[in-house]
C-alpha cells in the first residue's frame, strides 16, 4: 500500500505561483510513474500532469505551459510547480502512482487545497 502525503497548497491571487510536494512511502518510488490530479467542488477528479520513471512529462491542456511536474528520487518526492494560476485552478490537489494516467496507489492521500482569488 502506497502512502501519499501532499503539501504546499494555499491561497494566492490570480497570476500567483505555488509549489506542491508529495512524499511517497510504502513503495520503491524510483520505479513508479507518478501523476498529479485535482478535484474541484462538484467536479470529478482529473489528471493534470504525469511523469514517468525516466522523467518524461505530460500535461493536460488546461495547465500546459503553466505547470511543471518534476521528481526527486532521492527524496521520494514528486513536485508540481504552478505558475500563472487562474481562478479555475482552485481545487484539492492529489498525487498518486499511475500507469497510463490511471491511479494505481490503492488509495489517496489527504490532498492539499489550492485557492485562487481574483
Amino acid at each position: 500500500q502506497v502512502h501519499l502525503v501532499e503539501s504546499g497548497g494555499g491561497s494566492v491571487q490570480t497570476g500567483g505561483s505555488l509549489r506542491l510536494s508529495c512524499v511517497v512511502s510504502g513503495s520503491i518510488f524510483s520505479l513508479k510513474h507518478m501523476g498529479w490530479y485535482r478535484q474541484a467542488p462538484g467536479k470529478e477528479r482529473e489528471l493534470i500532469a504525469t511523469i514517468t520513471t525516466g522523467g518524461t512529462t505530460a500535461y493536460a491542456e488546461s495547465v500546459k505551459g503553466r505547470f511543471t511536474i518534476s521528481r526527486d528520487n532521492a527524496k521520494n518526492t514528486v513536485y508540481l510547480q504552478m505558475n500563472s494560476l487562474k481562478v479555475e485552478d482552485a481545487a484539492i490537489y492529489y498525487c498518486n502512482t499511475q500507469i497510463g494516467g490511471r491511479p494505481t496507489g490503492g488509495s489517496w492521500g489527504q490532498g492539499t487545497q489550492v485557492t485562487v482569488s481574483s
